[in-house]
């Protein structure tokens, strides 16, 4: 089952669905979690067929077991983006996002990623799990600077499925005041993306009124 032929399958399975016991596995992570199933879920429950779920492996939670990193609170990003652009204004989200968040990143982005998050929060917290739950498992904790030189040091390092987990901003409600705070990283934001872009993500992930928002970055940006 793919995303693109979900709705064919579900056309195919819909008399088993109803009288015979059918289970949704992935021959890798869990069902659902950046893969595929949602749509049969939805048709199972717009039909009142009975579900269930059995926990079963995904490298999410372990990830977050394994990184020394808050976890009470947490956002699940699915993957990393797959172009330089998307990246961009993916690690600049990031870097305003208030509680800890979780994501995927394939091997040939996780350089791109810690680049892009080695100039913009060189000093940010993380952990980078690779190949959780095999033979060469490794996990990367630290702040960006020091989790890229490490990673660097082997290309090995570069190889394999990773799952990254980066602490979050203060919990505390930002108020248009605390933008001075960010000051440093709206600063860098202004380097990579244009005046409206930096307004409407910031604006975005902190609620804060956008033209207060716009006042501040055009400060910032004309200083």
């Amino acid at each position: 089952m793919h995303d693109y032929n979900e709705k064919q399958i579900i056309d195919k399975i819909k008399s088993d669905l109803s009288n015979k016991i059918c289970v949704l596995i992935s021959d890798a992570g869990a069902p659902l979690i950046s893969d595929p199933g949602y749509k049969l879920i939805q048709y199972c429950c717009e039909n009142n067929i009975f579900m269930t779920s059995v926990p079963g492996p995904s490298s999410i939670i372990p990830a977050l077991q394994l990184s020394g990193l808050d976890i009470n609170e947490f956002y699940f990003a699915g993957f990393a983006p797959k172009t330089a652009v998307q990246m961009e204004k993916f690690v600049a989200n990031i870097n305003l996002t208030k509680i800890t968040i979780v994501f995927f990143v394939s091997s040939h982005k996780i350089k791109m990623f810690l680049d892009l998050m080695n100039k913009l929060s060189a000093d940010k917290k993380l952990s980078v799990c690779k190949e959780l739950t095999k033979l060469n498992e490794k996990i990367f904790r630290g702040n960006v600077y020091d989790v890229r030189n490490k990673i660097l040091k082997n290309n090995k390092n570069l190889k394999g499925e990773f799952v990254v987990i980066v602490e979050g901003n203060s919990s505390k409600k930002m108020e248009f005041f605390d933008l001075k705070e960010h000051n440093n990283i709206i600063n860098k934001m202004l380097i990579n993306f244009s005046l409206t872009d930096v307004v409407e993500i910031v604006h975005k992930l902190t609620k804060i009124p956008k033209n207060k928002v716009y006042k501040w970055v055009l400060k910032l940006k004309k200083s």
